[in-house]
C-alpha cells in the first residue's frame, strides 16, 4: 500500500512535459488571422502602422464577439440583455472569460509578443513576420517573409518572365554599385537583354514604376534603390547570388545597399547605425582603423519625438485662406 501511495505521489509530483524549455506552439486567433491577411496585402508596414493595424484587428474581432454575444442573449431573456449593456457601459466591467476583455473583446497583447505568437504558427510553412529598419532613417518595419523561395520566384506571379529579368539588371546594378542606386538611363539601357517577350524603353519604364508601387524598390530623383520590403525578403538570396558584391554594416553586420564608408580602411555602415554609434561622440573616428570620419552625421530616429510632432501637427487648426 506504501509503495502504491508512493508510485501516485510521484506521478502527481513530475513535471509537465510543457514546463521546462520544450517551446510552446502559438494559438492563430480570429485577430491574429485577420492581422497576418491584412499585413499580406500591404506587403511592409512601418512599426506604427503595424501597430495601427494590430488595435484594428482588435476592434474588428471584438464587434464580432458583442453582436455573437448578443445573439445568443435574445435566446436567454431581456433581463441578460440589459445586464450586457450595463456592463458595456460600465468602465470597470469584468472579464467574461479567460482570454477575454471586458465585454467580449480580446485581450490586446503587446506587439513582441502577438508577433512571436504568429510566427511560432508559421515556422513550420517557412513564413515569417520579420521586422527590419529602414536604410535611410532607421524607421521600424515589418514585412511578411518567404523563407523556402527566392523572392524573385515569389514574384512570378505579379510580372511576366521579362520584367523579372529586368529586376535582375536593376538589383545587379543597385549591389555593384558604390551609392547603392541605380540611374533609370543605366536599367533601360539593359531592355535589349531581357529574356523573354522584347520591351521597349516606355514599357520598361512603366514596369519600373509597378516595382515602386509594388514596394520593390523606391525612385529618388530618377535613381532607383531596394525598398526596405526588398531588403528584408531578399537578403539571404542576394548573399548567395552576389557573394562577392555584397556590402556588410560593420556595426549590426546586416546587408547594406546604402550607408557611409571609411576613406582609410574602406568598412561601411548604415545611416542609422553612423548616428547611433556616432551620437554621444565628442570627435567622430572610425570604429575600425580611428582614423577621422569625414562625413555628416544624421539624426538618430526618435519615434517619441515623431508621434510629439505628429500630434501637434493633428491639433493644429488649418488657417482660412481668402477667396479673391
Amino acid at each position: 500500500m506504501e509503495e502504491g501511495r508512493a508510485e501516485r505521489r510521484r506521478r502527481t509530483e513530475a513535471p509537465s512535459c510543457t514546463q521546462g524549455g520544450a517551446r510552446r506552439a502559438g494559438i492563430m486567433t480570429d485577430v491574429h488571422r485577420r492581422f497576418l491577411q491584412l499585413l499580406m496585402t500591404h506587403g511592409v508596414l512601418e512599426e506604427r502602422g503595424v501597430r495601427r493595424l494590430q488595435k484594428h484587428c482588435y476592434r474588428v474581432h471584438g464587434r464580432s464577439l458583442i453582436q455573437a454575444f448578443l445573439l445568443q442573449c435574445c435566446f436567454i431573456g431581456f433581463i441578460v440583455v440589459s445586464k450586457v449593456f450595463t456592463a458595456a457601459r460600465c468602465p470597470r466591467a469584468q472579464h467574461v472569460g479567460p482570454g477575454m476583455g471586458a465585454f467580449g473583446t480580446a485581450a490586446v497583447e503587446e506587439l513582441e509578443d502577438f508577433i512571436n505568437n504568429i510566427n511560432s504558427v508559421l515556422e513550420s510553412l517557412y513564413i515569417e513576420i520579420k521586422k527590419g529598419a529602414t536604410e535611410d532613417d532607421g524607421r521600424p518595419v515589418y514585412a511578411l517573409v518567404n523563407l523556402a523561395t527566392t523572392p524573385v520566384s515569389k514574384m512570378a506571379s505579379d510580372f511576366a518572365e521579362n520584367e523579372l529579368d529586368l529586376f535582375r539588371k536593376a538589383l545587379e546594378l543597385i549591389i555593384d554599385s558604390e551609392t547603392g542606386f541605380a540611374s533609370s538611363t543605366n536599367i533601360l539601357n539593359l531592355v535589349d537583354q531581357l529574356k523573354g517577350k522584347k520591351m521597349r524603353k516606355k514599357e520598361a519604364e512603366q514596369v519600373l514604376q509597378k516595382f515602386v508601387q509594388n514596394k520593390w524598390l523606391i525612385e529618388k530623383e530618377g535613381e532607383f534603390t531596394l525598398h526596405s520590403r526588398a531588403i528584408l525578403e531578399m537578403e539571404q538570396y542576394i548573399r548567395e547570388t552576389y557573394p562577392d558584391a555584397v556590402k556588410t554594416c560593420n556595426i549590426c553586420h546586416g546587408l547594406l545597399i546604402q550607408g557611409q564608408s571609411c576613406e582609410t580602411c574602406g568598412i561601411r555602415m548604415h545611416l542609422p547605425c553612423v548616428a547611433k554609434y556616432f551620437q554621444s561622440a565628442p570627435e567622430p573616428r572610425c570604429p575600425h582603423c580611428n582614423d577621422y570620419w569625414p562625413h555628416e552625421i544624421p539624426e538618430v530616429f526618435n519615434p517619441d519625438k515623431e508621434r510629439e510632432a505628429g500630434t501637434s501637427k493633428a491639433n493644429k487648426k488649418p488657417s482660412r485662406s481668402r477667396q479673391h
